[in-house]
């Protein structure tokens, strides 16, 4: 039973078992697990999204004089610091959670980055949507939602991916003023408000109102991003003369007219609601255990989320603490991400010195790319599906099989596939697929029999 609890500590909460884990993990499977709760380090020295800006901008004043006859240009040469920089913000999540001793809090990142979902859009939000998890939601992935809510829902990647910099109140000084030199104006966009209660708190049948949505998206307005060509600063700007003036009332509660503060009110009480402690429990839950997670475990973390005002950490440690979550049978199957990093990981100490790393890495965001897990390719707020049926088409699987038969081909060739069987699945392996690998015409099959079995394949 032990081995068993390990293992699943190692893959279904962590992202897959390293060659040591299961070891370190058998006599405490939850304390192991709880050691995980800290915030996963990433590269400081890669530009951060203010740098992404200027970049960008940098890039429409060359494309502009190019338009102008000013200045030949070439668009790929141009667009190329932007696409470096999404693969290096790509490459280094994933060969961190690829070699992390705390894989767990590293699936807990993947799990908050796609709950809060922007998107490769092309232009500047190719590098702009991977400095969200980075500089929002890392930083406060164990403390209260609350403060993990603000950072989201101001840092430039969320605002301009739903247009809520631009976004103008009708009756702010700025549309005044258009009104009176008969200009048009943009208005007001809910978007971001909409997904705040929709997607992000409440969920859609939280309760809330069409009125509720509409006093939010006003109380946000002049939430905006500092300009690089306006010399601004960085990061998020209050533009008061496009905040629409007034107070305003929440799900029965009235915030008085404070400027940029009256926003972050209302988020703060969201962050709090009893409907958005229970949303965000049941995702996890879902993402973490089964795509119906039992309603009691939900209940307790719920209690906890409403007892504590959203500590995430305490939220979490009543999920990885509830015997509901141990279930030995596996649950769900890995997601393209959890599965490339979890062969990855597996393997990491089989593979050859790989002399270019840059290389290697885009390799794995290609890879990711093709089975449809691309990152930053949601396409939509909502984000990836996360649910095992949105993954188990046979495009997708043959698409996985045919990866893991070339990354098996890049291995030392002596490695024995019963050994690794023991070392990364340990009691989880059934003996129907251990003779099954046994058989193997070589060891290279027998190890891509044991990466495809469906033993790896689920969690």
């Amino acid at each position: 039973m032990t081995n068993h609890l390990a293992v699943i500590a190692t893959n279904r909460f962590g992202m897959g078992a390293r060659d040591h884990e299961i070891k370190e993990a058998l006599s405490d499977p939850q304390g192991w697990l709880s050691t995980h709760l800290i915030p996963p380090v990433l590269n400081n020295s890669l530009p951060d999204s203010s740098a992404v800006i200027k970049q960008h901008a940098a890039f429409r004043a060359r494309k502009r004089a190019e338009q102008s006859g000013q200045k030949a240009g070439n668009q790929n040469a141009m667009t190329a610091p932007l696409r470096s920089a999404y693969f290096q913000f790509c490459s280094d999540t994933l060969i961190r959670s690829i070699t992390s001793e705390h894989s767990f809090s590293w699936r807990l990142l993947d799990f908050f980055s796609n709950h809060f979902s922007v998107s490769d859009q092309g232009g500047l939000m190719t590098a702009l949507a991977p400095t969200l998890e980075r500089e929002a939601i890392a930083p406060n992935l164990f403390g209260s939602f609350a403060d993990l809510l603000v950072a989201v829902e101001q840092h430039p990647a969320m605002l301009i991916y739903l247009d809520n910099e631009k976004s103008i109140g009708p009756d702010s000084r700025q549309a005044n003023y258009l009104k009176k030199k008969s200009k048009n104006t943009r208005g007001m966009n809910e978007n971001l408000a909409r997904e705040i209660l929709e997607l992000h708190t409440m969920g859609v049948n939280g309760g809330y109102q069409l009125e509720d949505l509409q006093e939010l998206a006003k109380a946000i307005t002049g939430w905006s991003v500092a300009l690089p060509k306006k010399a601004e600063g960085h990061g998020f700007l209050f533009r008061e003369q496009t905040h629409q003036p007034g107070q305003r009332t929440v799900l029965g509660k009235t915030y008085p007219d404070t400027g940029a503060s009256q926003g972050e009110a209302i988020l703060r009480d969201l962050a709090i609601h009893p409907a958005t402690a229970r949303y965000v429990s049941w995702k996890l839950a879902r993402h973490l255990i089964n795509d119906q997670p039992p309603a009691a475990l939900v209940d307790n973390m719920q209690e906890q989320w409403i007892k504590t005002g959203g500590n995430l950490k305490e939220v979490i440690t009543v999920l990885i603490q509830d015997p509901r979550s141990w279930q030995i049978e596996q649950q769900k199957l890995k997601t393209p991400r959890e599965f490339l990093v979890s062969v990855c990981r597996a393997t990491d100490g089989l593979a050859p010195r790989k002399n270019n790393r840059e290389q290697h890495s885009r390799m794995l965001v290609n890879a990711l790319t093709a089975m449809g897990h691309k990152p930053f390719g949601a396409g939509s707020p909502a984000g990836f599906a996360d649910v095992s049926s949105a993954w188990d088409g046979s495009d997708a699987l043959l698409t996985r099989i045919d990866w893991t038969n070339r990354w098996v081909e890049s291995l030392k060739k002596s490695i024995d596939p019963l050994a690794l069987t023991d070392t990364i699945l340990g009691a989880q392996m059934t003996g129907h697929s251990r003779t099954i690998i046994s058989r193997a015409e070589s060891r290279q099959q027998g190890l891509s029999l044991l990466l495809l079995s469906p033993e790896f394949m689920r969690r």
